[in-house]
């Protein structure tokens, strides 16, 4: 009676599910499948998290579920035991834990606002909001259009103003320049930002030319001049252009390939066939305009097509296509990434060749003509301690371990494949541990895109710590043999000590 009591002072919103039963739990989960939970170690602990959790419930109704489950009581202490969850170990004796699609999916270790938790119950697996990065809190953060308009009426200062997506990778590359600058110029200018990637902003994207992501617009007295577009900007670069703004100035196109002079034959999906039929050794380079390793590689092939059209005795010819034009020949041949090189002998293709990338090695291939060498076996075609894990069998797998540090990667990525060989020392180390993983998902592979995201994978390699499947922290140690295995040896020391403690109090 006491508790109902305090619960109707506490104005708690009918819509938020109050659980203490364990067969109830394993309904909710079941016939919902976006669930927010509060855990607390008592009633009086939830008090202020109930409040603000009674307007988000409000917010997401339909859309997503809030449930408490108060383990202070008798009956919730046995659920909060079952699902392992124990707030009295919190700072504030509460925790939130979202589940999706009947089982745990992550720890809530955003903002505690009414804005963050309603986007993120509105996109359990999105990015955590701009303004929830404290770096971030000069830049005026703007939700709506009302706001937008009210902002570009009111403030007479110099304004630039970011719309961004949420998911755009150049937006957050370009968002620590934008904010710092939005920290060194507060007061002469005001630097604002707003999401306006939903369908609700379709008005304000025609008004000002939204086309992509970011688009950054100057105004002065709220009327809007021109674009800012330099996406690679640096703080002082945004300082140096407010201080004489201007619009951008038109590039002059860039000469394809195919119309520079050179000694490279550049083929079409029209004479490519005959081409290959009338020369009996010829290189092709697949490409396209705008990969920058082609651009790299490019004087490299040219410098070797000039050696070749000189040479006496030539071993051969090297040709080009540019895929983005000759669509027919990419999908022919499977280009897939860029440069790719085939090699064609009388007028049949022979080999591919990921290994050639100067003139000099170029024009020696040519000169003895061999089969490449087999590409190195993946990491998770090796014999290794490390578990390789895909989308559909990831939570199931870490909770079967009491620590885990997962290593989400691309296979091409530099930094990643200067870790790998310390993360798979280290789980040599830990193999005999039936309690310890080093686990891995290559966020590369099409099955693994979901997953990479709703984890927080923005950047690679990403590192995160799980506890029984359930996210603790991002590991931000050293990316050596020893952080990785110091990291770990912690981990069990705290375990060690703990059932020492509870030795010694028996």
């Amino acid at each position: 009676a006491f508790l109902a009591a305090f619960v109707c002072s506490l104005k708690v919103s009918p819509l938020i599910e109050k659980i203490s039963d364990h067969k109830d739990f394993k309904k909710l989960l079941r016939t919902r499948n976006n669930i927010l939970v509060l855990y607390s170690k008592s009633a009086a602990a939830a008090e202020s998290s109930l409040r603000l959790l009674s307007s988000v419930a409000q917010e997401v109704k339909g859309r997503g579920t809030i449930s408490w489950i108060d383990c202070g009581d008798t009956e919730s202490r046995k659920l909060c035991k079952k699902m392992k969850v124990d707030p009295n170990s919190k700072e504030k004796g509460v925790e939130l834990l979202h589940y999706k699609d009947g089982a745990f999916h992550t720890e809530y270790n955003r903002a505690v606002t009414l804005k963050s938790m309603v986007a993120f119950l509105k996109d359990p697996e999105g990015a955590p909001l701009w303004e929830e990065d404290p770096e971030a809190k000069d830049v005026v953060h703007v939700d709506s259009e009302k706001e937008l308009r009210r902002l570009l009426k009111k403030d007479d200062k110099p304004l630039l103003m970011m719309f961004y997506a949420p998911w755009c990778g150049v937006c957050k590359r370009m968002m620590p320049s934008y904010q710092q600058a939005a920290t060194e110029l507060k007061g002469k200018y005001v630097l604002a930002g707003m999401n306006v990637y939903s369908a609700e902003f379709e008005r304000i994207k025609e008004e000002y030319n939204v086309r992509g992501y970011p688009t950054i617009c100057y105004f002065e007295k709220g009327k809007f001049l021109f674009h800012f577009e330099n996406y690679g900007a640096t703080a002082a670069d945004i300082a140096e252009w407010l201080k004489n703004p201007q619009a951008p100035q038109p590039q002059a196109p860039e000469t394809p390939w195919a119309e520079e002079e050179n000694a490279v034959y550049h083929l079409t999906d029209e004479d490519f066939d005959k081409f290959i039929r009338d020369h009996s050794s010829v290189l092709v380079m697949f490409h396209a305009p705008w990969c920058g390793h082609c651009k790299k590689m490019k004087p490299e092939y040219e410098k070797a097509a000039e050696f070749l059209h000189v040479a006496n005795d030539s071993p051969g010819v090297l040709a080009a296509v540019d895929v983005t034009v000759n669509k027919a020949l990419a999908e022919r041949y499977h280009i897939s990434g860029f440069p790719t090189l085939k090699y064609f002998k009388d007028g049949e293709e022979k080999y591919t060749l990921p290994h050639l990338r100067t003139q000099k090695k170029i024009i020696d291939w040519l000169l003895n003509p061999e089969a490449p060498p087999p590409p190195e076996p993946a990491w998770e075609e090796k014999q290794t301690s490390v578990i390789h894990l895909v989308g559909e069998d990831f939570r199931e797998s870490l909770k079967k371990k009491k620590h885990t540090l997962v290593m989400f990667y691309a296979p091409w990525c530099p930094h990643c494949k200067n870790a790998i060989p310390h993360f798979t020392t280290a789980a040599e180390v830990f193999k005999e541990d039936r309690k310890i993983a080093y686990a891995a998902v290559d966020c590369a592979k099409e099955q693994n895109h979901d997953l990479c995201k709703q984890e927080g994978v923005d950047g690679y390699p990403t590192f995160n710590y799980y506890n029984y499947g359930k996210f603790v922290e991002k590991y931000t140690g050293e990316r050596g043999e020893s952080g990785f295995t110091i990291f770990m040896r912690t981990l069990r020391e705290r375990d060690h000590e703990r059932v020492g403690k509870k030795k010694d109090e028996l």
